[in-house]
């Protein structure tokens, strides 16, 4: 189940949250130092780890599910968030160079569909970055953070799951080693303390980031020869050749919000 966007948005306007930000959007310079020219999109509520590219990618959007809401972002231009369906994005074919998927895929119920969902709009030589809630972290446990809800991951759990949605997993960054905590002891030493633990303790980070790129060929089974003359079948989104046809609906049951209508937050700010 997703977190209300006002518990995202109030989350990184904290002490603790401004810290956890600028820690992540390290990570995410050091994997994509250059994205001159690149269409970005992140995926969840990524609007915290975009501001860097706006002025230097191509194109920058994000993409909020319904059962979570939607934040006005940036503050300071037309808006670049869409409200949508986890499921089923509304963009084309191989729409984007890079994709950041976060505070999402812990929480939906349909993982493999919205890594299939992924898969289908990020290019063909693009790049994906995952973050999830590390199992083994403390991080995890305690609900006072957004890292504390749905389900954590340990690294050869999220590696398998890329692989059996057709990504191949790439380089891995172990993130926020601090405890979750507003002291301001430990937050003037969080450079400090992610430094340590990513050398010595890197099981027991908060959060995990995978970075993974599309496979673009289907594997034959181990041991079975491949037979002359015959074609592997591919899944029909693949779009590697031949006429384009128009995308079916998804045919993947969607949950849809009850009670209310979701959450929308006017841009009055956007955690950057």
């Amino acid at each position: 189940m997703f977190l209300d966007v006002v518990d995202l948005r109030d989350f990184y306007a904290s002490s603790l949250g401004q810290v956890t930000r600028r820690l992540i959007r390290r990570h995410l310079r050091d994997l994509w130092p250059d994205v001159r020219r690149l269409r970005v999109l992140g995926i969840g509520y990524a609007i915290p780890f975009l501001r860097p590219f706006l002025g230097e990618a191509e194109r920058v959007l994000a993409t909020m599910p319904a059962t979570q809401g939607v934040q006005g972002w940036p503050p300071e231009a037309p808006g670049l968030v869409a409200l949508t369906e986890d499921v089923n994005l509304p963009f084309p074919d191989r729409s984007f160079d890079r994709i950041i998927l976060c505070h999402t895929l812990e929480n939906t119920e349909h993982s493999r569909a919205l890594m299939r969902e992924v898969w289908r709009v990020l290019t063909d030589d693009g790049r994906l970055v995952v973050m999830v809630p590390n199992r083994q972290g403390i991080w995890a446990h305690l609900e006072r953070t957004p890292f504390g809800s749905g389900r954590p991951y340990s690294e050869s759990q999220l590696r398998h799951l890329l692989r059996d949605t057709m990504f191949t997993p790439e380089m891995t960054r172990q993130a926020l080693f601090l405890p979750p905590t507003r002291s301001r002891l430990w937050l003037a030493w969080a450079q400090g303390v992610e430094r340590i633990g990513a050398r010595w303790f890197p099981s027991f980070c908060g959060a995990i980031l995978i970075e993974a790129c599309k496979q673009l060929y289907a594997m034959p089974n181990t041991g079975v020869p491949a037979t002359p003359g015959r074609y592997m079948a591919l899944p029909e989104r693949l779009g590697l050749s031949g006429p384009k046809r128009a995308r079916p609906r998804s045919t993947t049951p969607v949950p849809h919000p009850t009670g209310p209508h979701p959450t929308v937050l006017p841009p009055d700010g956007d955690g950057a």
